[in-house]
């Protein structure tokens, strides 16, 4: 394989992760709505499409693989495939966390939320904003955007805090409100997870532009 071919490759790679990228990214909000509308149909129809996050990720998968078999590329090159290839994982597990919301929101039928859904939006809110970030890092190869992604981290961890703390309150104050509560402390979970893996994308960026890898997940919070 020519050079010019491998980096056609290369691109299309990228430009097929930044697709996947997307759908995760709508996934993660429609996820969210289906939940603050209690849209029963609209929570199933986000789980069925996970599978097709699914197979966009194995097809990525197989094909940086390829590449590595058959080019053994290096420095650059090697360093781009095995980022593309940790991306694409990142990015569908977020798809399974927008698929888990989905879950949760069937297991809780038509009964209302337990408290009215403020904080636990703010935190999908930041959590999509990471990573569309995470991505333009990788775009633009800007180690400064994918470093900033970590400060945005800290403030969805202290959502987090917020809300557990908060639901913790209400199955304290009354037992009866433990399963509606341990409902939305799982959402929460899920989108404090989406963040945590945006970050892991922005470590990969750092990586791919400067061939170290550095931990980005310590929270400052």
């Amino acid at each position: 394989m020519q050079k010019a071919d491998l980096d056609r490759q290369l691109r299309e790679l990228q430009e097929n992760l930044l697709v996947l990228g997307s759908m995760v990214e709508k996934a993660i909000a429609k996820a969210l709505d289906a939940l603050k509308t209690r849209d029963m149909e609209a929570s199933a129809q986000i789980i069925k499409e996970d599978d097709a996050i699914d197979l966009l990720r194995y097809q990525l998968e197989e094909h940086c693989i390829e590449l590595i078999a058959t080019q053994q590329p290096v420095a650059r090159d090697l360093r781009r495939l095995v980022a593309i290839l940790h991306i694409a994982v990142e990015l569908e597990r977020m798809g399974d966390y927008a698929e888990g919301i989905g879950k949760i929101s069937l297991l809780m039928g038509e009964e209302p939320p337990l408290k009215p859904l403020v904080d636990i939006p703010r935190m999908a809110e930041k959590a999509a904003i990471m990573l569309r970030n995470s991505l333009d890092a990788l775009v633009n190869r800007d180690v400064v955007a994918a470093m900033g992604v970590c400060n945005a981290d800290d403030e969805v961890d202290a959502l987090y805090d917020q809300v557990y703390r908060e639901l913790l309150t209400y199955m304290i104050e009354d037992p009866k409100s433990i399963r509606r509560a341990t409902h939305l402390l799982w959402v929460a979970h899920d989108l404090e997870r989406v963040a945590d893996r945006a970050t892991n994308i922005a470590e990969r960026v750092i990586y791919l532009v400067t061939g170290k890898m550095q931990d980005l997940n310590v929270s400052k919070y």
